[in-house]
């Protein structure tokens, strides 16, 4: 059994990612109102996983999970990328005519705009979670309301699907993060070829000073897929990178990060681990 905690209610897309990335095993999942809030349940039983979305192809990078990790120095055991498809819902014997308003969280209402605005005279409503707002219409009973969820928050909440891919874009696609304690990471990676890794680093406030990192990434075959600067509270104008990279070779991967270590201030690895397979549209 995997315990795992997720933002959300159940039905969340994390909750879905969650059961995805662990297939093969019976997965309990573990809701939380924060993200921070995950960390503290791991807290509180070390046996927990953490899984915490960290961008979208469409909204982009979740800035403040990034820097939780580095807060709460869990290691990232592995990554999964999944297509998001958004539904309307309602309750059984509704219509799209009867909707009268309609509830989810701000970006997927945002990723849903171009069929928001094919429903004239409906208003929309900002809630914490998509799940959440498929819970509430459920459990209150709420005629002539609709959620913008997953598929599968409107079979738990037993909600009738009014209209489905309602997504603008289609190439939707959020990147999620695995986490936990070592000893967890080291069993779900057991097997596993790592070829990613996730760091983060301070550098001097000099002229050409991030090149000359990049260079020496270059250098090593090292192939950057992310890089996130975010500044320094309490110190102006000073900045963190946090870069995500593959490589195909991990000794050169090992040898890189010795080799810059002499031109930047500060580095911690956030976790090594296999790559994520991006899904089909």
């Amino acid at each position: 059994m995997r315990k795992v905690a997720i933002q959300g209610g159940l039905g969340a897309y994390h909750g879905i990612a969650a059961e995805n990335f662990f297939a093969n095993d019976e997965v309990e999942i573990i809701p939380c109102i924060t993200f921070r809030d995950i960390f503290e349940t791991i807290k509180k039983d070390p046996n927990v996983i953490g899984i915490m979305a960290i961008e979208n192809t469409i909204a982009g990078s979740l800035l403040p999970n990034y820097e939780l990790l580095k807060e709460y120095k869990l290691p990232i055991a592995g990554e999964f990328k999944l297509r998001i498809s958004h539904c309307l819902a309602a309750l059984p014997g509704q219509t799209i005519h009867d909707i009268r308003e309609v509830q989810s969280h701000p970006i997927a209402l945002m990723q849903c705009g171009n069929f928001l605005n094919t429903l004239p005279g409906v208003k929309v409503v900002e809630h914490e979670d998509t799940a959440l707002a498929a819970r509430d219409i459920a459990a209150n009973h709420l005629m002539g309301n609709a959620a913008i969820c997953s598929a599968r928050a409107a079979e738990i909440y037993g909600l009738n699907i009014l209209a489905s891919g309602i997504e603008t874009n289609k190439h939707n696609f959020t990147r999620f993060l695995i986490f936990g304690n070592q000893w967890v990471v080291d069993e779900i990676q057991k097997d596993e070829a790592i070829n990613k890794a996730s760091v983060v680093f301070t550098l001097p406030h000099n002229e050409g000073s991030l090149s000359k990192v990049l260079s020496v990434f270059s250098f090593y075959d090292i192939n950057l897929t992310k890089i996130q600067s975010l500044p320094i509270i309490g110190r102006e104008w000073e900045y963190q990178f946090y870069v995500d990279f593959k490589f195909a070779d991990h000794e050169r991967y090992k040898q890189s990060l010795s080799a810059i270590k002499p031109l930047i201030n500060e580095l911690r690895t956030l976790g090594e681990y296999p790559e994520g397979v991006t899904p089909l549209v």
